[in-house]
C-alpha cells in the first residue's frame, strides 16, 4: 500500500477558482428541507402552478417504472447544484463497489460528462499554464481547450495508450524557468480516436510519475463500461494522495440524451466545481436524474453492472464484424490496432501522405463517412495519414458496403 503524499489543492486551482464563493441563494436550499423550516429565502416559483402530475417509463423488456411522487415533486423544482441527492448518493456507492477508492470523496453531477469535465479544467488553468494532452485525444476536450489561456503539450501514445517512459522524460526535463503543468488529460479505456487502453502496469507507473511531479489525473472514462475483456482497474482505484479527478458518463450505456455524467474525486475540489455549476447552469436536470434514479433504483447496482456487460459484448461483436471487414478491404491499404474497448477503430494509411482532403471531401462524394485523423492532434507537425472510424450505429451489411468504397477511394489515390 502507498504511503499518502499530501496534495497542495490551493496549488491546483486557478486564482478565480480560489475567489469564488457559494451562491447565497443557493447555499439555502438543502436548508429547505429541514423540517419545520420557513423560507422566505430563494425565489422558487409555486410547484402547484406546475401541469405535471406524474411520469411513466416504458422499458424495452416491457416493465413500467413510474416516478416517485415525491421523487418528482423535488425534481419539477431547483435542486442541488451538485445533483439530486437520491442520485448522487446511488452512484458514490456504485463508485464505492467498482473501484474501492482508498480514501474518501465526493461525487457531483452534472448535464453529462463534458460538463463537469470541461467545468473542472477551467477552474485549474490560469493563463501561462501548460496542459498536459494526448496525442491524438478526445476532439471534444481538445475543442474547449483550445479556447484556454493555456498552452497544449502532446504526451505520446502507442498502442497501448500513453508511453510513460516518454511521460516521465518529457516531465524531467521540463525547462526551470517555465511553470509545470498542474494535471494531465487521459482517456484510458477505449480511447477516443485510438481504441487503445492502458494495461494495470501502465496505469501504476503512470500514476507514480503523476506523484512525483505533483500532478492531478483527469481521468475522463466513458467508455470503461465498454471494456471488451476484464475491466482494468482505475486511477480512482489506486488513488490515495487524492489527485484524481475521475468522470463518468451514462451516454454509453444508458442513453446519450439523458446528459448525465458525474465527477468523482477528492472533497476540495468537487466543492470547487459545485461553485462553477452555480454561476454557469445553476444545476443539472432533475427530471432526467429523476427518470435515471428510478431505473437504478429498481435495478440495483448488479443489475446495472449486468447491462453494462451485455452492452460491452454488443460493442465487441460490433468491433469484430467491423475488423473481419477491414481486414478483407483494407489489409495493405491500412494500418490499425484491433481495439480492447470502446466503438472506434484509428486507421494509418498507407501511401496516402495527408487523409485531410481524402477523407473530408472525396469520402462523402463516395457515400462513406469518417474523421480526418489531424482533427484529434492538439500540435499537428505536418498532414496526418490517420483516419478515425466508429462502428457502433452501422449494420454489418453497411460495414462491409462502406470499408470497400473507402478501400476503392485510396487505391485511386496511391
Amino acid at each position: 500500500m502507498l504511503t499518502p503524499k499530501t496534495v497542495d489543492y490551493s496549488a491546483v486551482l486557478s486564482e478565480t477558482s480560489k475567489a469564488r464563493k457559494p451562491s447565497a441563494i443557493r447555499r439555502l436550499i438543502p436548508l429547505t428541507k429541514i423540517p419545520g423550516m420557513i423560507s422566505f429565502g430563494a425565489g422558487a416559483p409555486n410547484p402547484d402552478l406546475f401541469p405535471f402530475e406524474g411520469i411513466s417509463i416504458q422499458l424495452k423488456n416491457g416493465e413500467s417504472l413510474d416516478i416517485d411522487k415525491d421523487v418528482l415533486a423535488d425534481a419539477l423544482t431547483y435542486g442541488p447544484s451538485d445533483g439530486m441527492p437520491q442520485l448522487a448518493s446511488w452512484l458514490k456507492e456504485l463508485q464505492k463497489l467498482e473501484h474501492a477508492p482508498p480514501r474518501d470523496f465526493a461525487v457531483s453531477i452534472g448535464s453529462g460528462s463534458q460538463d463537469v469535465l470541461t467545468k473542472a479544467l477551467s477552474m485549474m488553468i490560469s493563463p501561462g499554464d501548460s496542459v498536459l494532452f494526448e496525442s491524438p485525444g478526445y476532439v471534444g476536450v481538445l475543442a474547449f481547450l483550445r479556447h484556454q489561456p493555456c498552452e497544449l503539450v502532446d504526451v505520446e501514445l502507442d498502442g497501448q495508450g500513453i508511453v510513460p517512459a516518454k511521460l516521465r522524460k518529457l516531465l524531467d526535463e521540463w525547462p526551470v524557468e517555465k511553470r509545470k503543468p498542474k494535471f494531465l488529460y487521459t482517456v484510458p479505456v477505449g480511447g477516443n480516436p485510438t481504441g487503445c487502453s492502458q494495461p494495470l502496469e501502465r496505469k501504476r507507473e503512470i500514476y507514480d510519475i503523476a506523484r512525483e511531479h505533483d500532478l492531478i489525473i483527469v481521468e475522463d472514462d466513458p467508455y470503461y463500461y465498454l471494456s471488451f475483456n476484464e475491466r482494468t482497474p482505475s486511477y480512482l482505484s489506486m488513488d490515495v494522495d487524492g489527485r484524481v479527478l475521475r468522470f463518468d458518463s451514462v451516454s454509453k450505456i444508458l442513453s446519450s440524451g439523458l446528459r448525465i455524467g458525474w465527477c468523482t474525486g477528492p472533497a476540495e475540489l468537487v466543492q470547487v466545481l459545485n461553485l462553477v455549476t452555480q454561476t454557469s447552469n445553476l444545476q443539472p436536470s432533475s427530471v432526467s436524474q429523476a427518470i435515471a434514479y428510478t431505473l437504478l433504483d429498481k435495478w440495483g447496482h448488479q443489475r446495472f453492472l449486468e447491462h453494462t456487460r451485455t452492452v460491452a459484448r454488443f460493442y465487441e461483436e460490433r468491433c469484430q464484424l467491423f475488423c473481419k471487414y477491414a481486414r478483407k478491404h483494407l489489409g495493405g491499404l491500412a494500418e490499425w490496432v484491433e481495439p480492447d474497448a470502446g466503438m472506434f477503430v484509428w486507421f494509418n494509411l498507407k501511401g496516402i501522405p495527408d487523409s485531410f482532403d481524402l477523407i473530408l471531401n472525396k469520402a462523402p462524394e463516395r457515400l462513406v463517412l469518417l474523421v480526418p485523423g489531424i482533427e484529434f492532434f492538439a500540435n499537428p507537425k505536418g498532414p496526418s495519414t490517420y483516419v478515425r472510424a466508429s462502428f457502433s450505429n452501422v449494420s454489418e451489411e453497411a460495414m462491409d458496403t462502406g470499408l470497400e468504397r473507402l478501400a476503392t477511394l485510396l487505391r485511386e489515390h496511391l
